[in-house]
């Protein structure tokens, strides 16, 4: 049941050093399961969600969301588990993190603010959210993009031998609760800020301020993230087994923008993609992977090409 509870004006609650996206309000809505989460919300026009990826927060949609929000209501959450929203425990069944119930989340942000039907834009682990988010409401999501990800059920199949070895954390937080939690909260900043390096990073694309409160957040979430990671591993393979089994499929318009991993790796990523879409627009894109912050002014462009269709 996708009931939220919208607080009243002012700003929530925040993770140490978060910042906030200039010129947007803040509002924090609680779901059915009592989690609440921090939302930045600004513009006007058609509703579009933003979710984020790792290991960031909202922050990382500044740029695409200030332009966007020109003609659009855009909301930025920070999902479950990061940033300033709450960070439930997790679940024996792996539920509480699962990409089911973090795109119920996303449904249910969206209907306290008013909008019973938006479109839905994620990056990374956001990404997954927003993809389940598609297979799970089709009347409710318009559009949906997905930037840099496979589905998780794919990206698991595509992952062999050393070609795996970039995605160790995949593995790593895949583990049963203790050793995974242990080891990445005695070296937090090593840990994301190494990703924050390898994935392409740089001081022009996050900034040492938008960096410090990256892993300001991420040293505060360490439970919640491997457990977001943890259910991929596990409920998300599952939801994903059962929905290519059945047929399911993305029905509404849909973008994919990713980085060429199929030609390192050995795969069909439009391919992969196209056995879930009916709609598809698959871009390869040389924009690392933060690319809504190390070119931003590329996904807004797509953006609006997907709102146009």
């Amino acid at each position: 049941m996708l009931i939220a509870l919208r607080e009243a004006a002012g700003h929530p609650p925040r993770a140490k050093g978060l910042l906030m996206i200039p010129g947007f309000s803040y509002e924090r809505v609680t779901t059915a399961d009592g989690v609440a989460l921090n939302a930045a919300v600004g513009g006007s026009g058609t509703p579009l969600v933003l979710l984020h990826g790792f290991p960031q927060t909202h922050l990382m949609w500044r740029h695409v969301a200030a332009d966007l929000a020109a003609d659009h209501t855009v909301i930025c959450p920070d999902l479950r588990g990061y940033g300033a929203s709450d960070k439930p425990a997790e679940r024996a069944d792996g539920s509480a993190y699962s990409k089911r119930t973090m795109a119920a989340d996303a449904v249910a942000l969206a209907t306290a603010l008013g909008h019973e039907r938006f479109a839905l834009a994620g990056h990374d682990r956001g990404a997954l959210v927003a993809f389940r988010a598609g297979l799970d409401h089709p009347g409710t999501i318009t559009h949906l993009a997905c930037l840099d990800v496979l589905p998780t059920l794919d990206m698991w199949d595509v992952l062999s031998g050393m070609s795996a070895a970039p995605a160790f954390h995949l593995y790593l937080m895949a583990l049963p609760p203790g050793l995974p939690e242990t080891l990445i909260a005695n070296s937090a900043d090593a840990f994301f800020g190494w990703f924050l390096d390898a994935w392409g990073a740089d001081a022009q694309a996050i900034p040492a301020d938008v960096r410090a409160a990256y892993l300001d957040a991420c040293r505060q979430a360490v439970p919640s993230i491997v457990a977001d990671y943890r259910a991929s591993a596990g409920i998300d393979v599952e939801h994903d087994t059962a929905d290519r089994a059945a047929g399911t499929r993305l029905q509404m318009p849909t973008t994919v923008v990713q980085q060429d991993w199929g030609a390192l790796l050995g795969y069909d990523a439009q391919a992969l993609w196209s056995a879930w879409s009916d709609d598809l627009h698959h871009v390869t894109a040389d924009l690392g992977h933060f690319m809504a912050e190390s070119a931003p002014q590329r996904i807004v462009a797509e953006l609006r090409a997907l709102l146009a269709r």
